[in-house]
């Protein structure tokens, strides 16, 4: 993905046609969480909580039927797509095969029990729906996994975007420590090199014998097939109003008005995932962490060894992955900064942000109502909003018609899943922080004294 082309250019000629796929057999079970036992056939459950590979790719096939991977896909524009494929890795149906393969692909981790779909499982919304993600030997990454549902569309790649293509993003997990565990690139090659199979699907794909670069591209490849935009909300931009509810259009108002959601996540046939690609400090982190502190033990690190793997290292297994973007730029004003998430089936990616502490969207909206975690590096557009329980109320309404139709049923479990949640607890609710009538150097001040009487 060119940083060159500008963002209006690829987002204002994709066209948000009506692709009908019915799928009516999504797992039925908890709609939230890694599976345990009981949630699915023996034979359905996988390794760390995941739905089995075998189950994944059976389901995949009814996402997403065979097609032609070198026509653009349903709904994008001819123009968008030349752009969005990489010159050296055009779309084939081998090299989406191949990829394909080694999404689902264990041996890419040191134990054999770790593929790009075990934190991207097919069957939750291409998450895992976890906190934090579980790679091999039961250890959990510090970040929350985003979706590979439109990933293709970003510029970045990453929640602290170090990395600008599908093919770069690919290539990290397998060597880092907590993920795939191997010790280096030639431990992943070696691990499938020899295989015949692969052999063959690599000279068939690429025309050469297996290596890690070509490894990259096809996954890249594959992932590019993985686009979702089928949905309610889109029907209704498309002109029919009774696609979604009263109350979601009540939504769609205060999303472009007091709710100032716009500002962050532009949304629109122009910019269909909601994101403005940016990087902000949306007061989550905070809540835990020192910054000032934490960044200076970043920069001593980033000294000894600023590479790509010891960053990528330092973002899952150091609470300095808390710094965000910083560790890419080691600019201060991008101290606690992520990249704003698009909200494309946001309904089906629970938890959220990207320590995965929101478990709904209910909570989403109570942390941004309040305006946030207070620190020094608060991003300027986050502030108070004052939103009253039924706009909180049609607001979330309106996020659940972001999801694929595909998805449907499994929006609806996870929606009641939530309101269900939210009915009992809101932890991130502050009335009096989100109507001002207690400002945050007021509440520091409080909470300071109360210490101070306590001891």
């Amino acid at each position: 993905m060119s940083g060159g082309i500008r963002r209006e250019q690829r987002y204002g000629r994709l066209l948000l046609t009506v692709v009908v796929i019915s799928l009516a057999a999504l797992p039925a079970a908890r709609a939230f969480g890694p599976y345990e036992e009981g949630d699915l056939p023996e034979e359905q459950r996988g390794e760390h909580g995941a739905m089995s590979l075998d189950a994944q790719q059976a389901l995949l096939d009814r996402l997403l039927p065979e097609g032609d991977v070198t026509a653009p896909p349903p709904g994008v524009d001819p123009w968008l797509w030349e752009q969005l494929v990489p010159a050296d890795n055009a779309m084939t149906p081998e090299r989406v095969a191949l990829g394909r393969k080694l999404y689902f692909e264990p041996r890419l981790s040191a134990d054999g029990t770790v593929a790009c779909a075990t934190c991207h499982d097919v069957s939750r919304g291409f998450t895992d729906q976890r906190k934090t993600s579980e790679g091999i030997g039961g250890q959990m990454g510090t970040r929350n996994s985003p979706t590979t549902l439109n990933a293709l569309f970003y510029d970045t790649l990453f929640l602290d975007g170090r990395v600008e293509s599908l093919e770069e993003q690919s290539g990290f997990p397998p060597i880092n420590p907590v993920e795939g565990g191997h010790s280096d690139r030639d431990a992943v090659l070696a691990a499938i090199a020899q295989d015949p199979e692969y052999q063959r699907m690599f000279q068939a794909a690429y025309g050469r014998a297996p290596s890690y670069a070509d490894m990259e591209r096809a996954i890249g490849a594959f992932e590019r097939r993985l686009i979702f935009l089928d949905s309610p909300f889109d029907r209704f931009l498309a002109g029919e109003r009774d696609a979604i509810s009263a109350k979601a259009r009540e939504g769609w108002v205060l999303f472009n008005g007091k709710g100032r959601c716009m500002s962050c996540h532009m949304l629109s046939p122009r910019n269909p995932l909601g994101t403005d690609h940016q990087f902000h400090n949306v007061g989550v982190a905070a809540r835990h962490r020192r910054f000032e502190a934490l960044a200076e033990r970043a920069l001593a690190a980033l000294a000894r060894d600023g590479g790509e793997e010891a960053v990528d290292r330092m973002a899952l297994q150091t609470e300095m992955g808390e710094l965000g973007r910083f560790l890419v730029t080691k600019d201060r004003a991008d101290i606690g900064a992520f990249k704003t998430q698009g909200i494309r089936n946001v309904g089906i990616t629970a938890p959220y942000m990207h320590d995965g502490s929101m478990r709904t969207l209910w909570d989403v909206m109570d942390h941004y109502n309040k305006g946030g975690e207070p620190n020094p590096f608060l991003d300027g557009g986050i502030e108070p909003l004052a939103l009253t329980e039924d706009e909180i109320d049609a607001l979330v309404e309106l996020m659940f018609t972001l999801t694929d139709r595909r998805f449907a049923e499994q929006n609806e479990r996870e929606r009641e899943a939530q309101r269900a949640i939210a009915a009992r607890e809101r932890p991130f609710r502050d009335e009096a922080m989100a109507e001002r009538r207690v400002l945050p150097f007021e509440r520091r001040v409080t909470e300071q004294e109360s210490g101070r009487s306590e001891r």
